[in-house]
């Protein structure tokens, strides 16, 4: 019994060793010292501005396509059927501080924060519209909102 225990453990090393590569690789990572840290460049984003002599209905459809396209699938998520929802009773003026919303701030995840309520909003961003996103965004009827929504609902002719 004793003999057998030491010829398997015996066939095994034998085996491990044989696997092993023969030259091992040694990774030397070396020493920065002194080395200036990269620059970092700050490319300035122009300053939001509202759209002039822009319809109604192309300004839905803009933002419709922009709530659409985000950066992160959170938000692409969170805003296209918050958009669904709400874009086409929106007023002038909700349209214009949507707008405002989801295209001055240069950073998705601000966005995401503010309507989730993980950080405060900015004054600036405060309004009728942000309070209706962040009030959409706790999902009080536990919709399940896995994926944005399907394009059909744009098509109005069914």
């Amino acid at each position: 019994m004793f003999s057998a225990n030491v010829a398997r453990k015996a066939v095994l090393s034998v085996c491990r060793a044989s696997l092993r590569p023969a030259v091992s690789t040694v990774i030397a990572r070396g020493y920065r010292g002194d080395a200036p840290e990269p620059a970092v460049i700050e490319i300035p984003l122009p300053p939001w501005q509202d759209r002039t002599g822009e319809s109604l209905d192309i300004k839905r459809k803009r933002l419709l396509y922009e709530s659409r396209k985000r950066g992160m699938l959170e938000n692409c998520i969170l805003l296209s059927l918050f958009a669904k929802q709400y874009l086409n009773t929106m007023s002038e003026l909700q349209l214009k501080q949507y707008d405002r919303l989801i295209n001055e701030p240069s950073n998705d995840w601000d966005i995401y924060y503010w309507a989730t309520e993980a950080k405060p909003t900015p004054d600036v961003y405060q309004g009728e519209v942000m309070d209706m996103l962040k009030e959409f965004a706790k999902n009080k009827d536990m919709e399940q909102r896995l994926d944005a929504p399907n394009l059909e609902y744009l098509d109005k002719s069914n």
